[in-house]
């Protein structure tokens, strides 16, 4: 198996590239460091699948070492697409933020980097906690024990009489 030296540079190259321009916060140099990053992998692909031989339609008498495989192609081909996908949603990301912000920048969320700067955040111990806003009480639940059965069923005329603020 021979390896194309100008493959695996080439290669090099885009995934470079690819991630340096994915570190940045614009998003249209993200998504330029995405299509780099696909193609980066396609390349990689290709230069492993090994060398050219004859397609892969069947010849009789063709040996099977001088066949193509056809699975790198296939997994070629379907990286493409996926690529282009992410691509068009990426598109549309960008599309979105610019016409809400008239920005491509992402902005750091200062509540996010408040949370972040502190030492030690246990969500469920240092989380803010709503005040209690339930409409039922606790004298309610003792109403309702309390009251003959028709009376205690919600929605029945007798239990609109036992609550205390509909009282006629």
């Amino acid at each position: 198996m021979t390896v194309d030296i100008t493959l695996i540079v080439l290669m090099a190259v885009f995934f470079a590239a690819g991630i340096y321009l994915l570190l940045e916060r614009s998003l249209t140099r993200v998504l330029l460091g995405l299509i780099l990053l696909g193609n980066g992998a396609n390349i990689l692909l290709l230069s492993m699948s090994g060398g050219g031989g004859r397609s892969p339609l069947y010849v009789s008498g063709t040996p099977a070492e001088d066949y193509t495989d056809s699975l790198p192609q296939a997994l070629i081909l379907t990286a493409i697409v996926i690529t282009f996908a992410v691509t068009a949603f990426m598109l549309g990301i960008i599309y979105r933020s610019w016409v809400l912000g008239r920005q491509d920048d992402v902005q750091d969320d200062p509540e996010d980097r408040r949370v972040a700067d502190q030492p030690s955040y246990d969500y469920e111990d240092d989380a803010d906690i709503a005040a209690d806003t339930t409409e039922f009480s606790d004298d309610d639940a003792s109403d309702d024990a309390s009251a003959p059965g028709p009376a205690a069923t919600p929605g029945s005329g007798g239990a609109r009489a036992d609550r205390p603020g509909d009282a006629r």
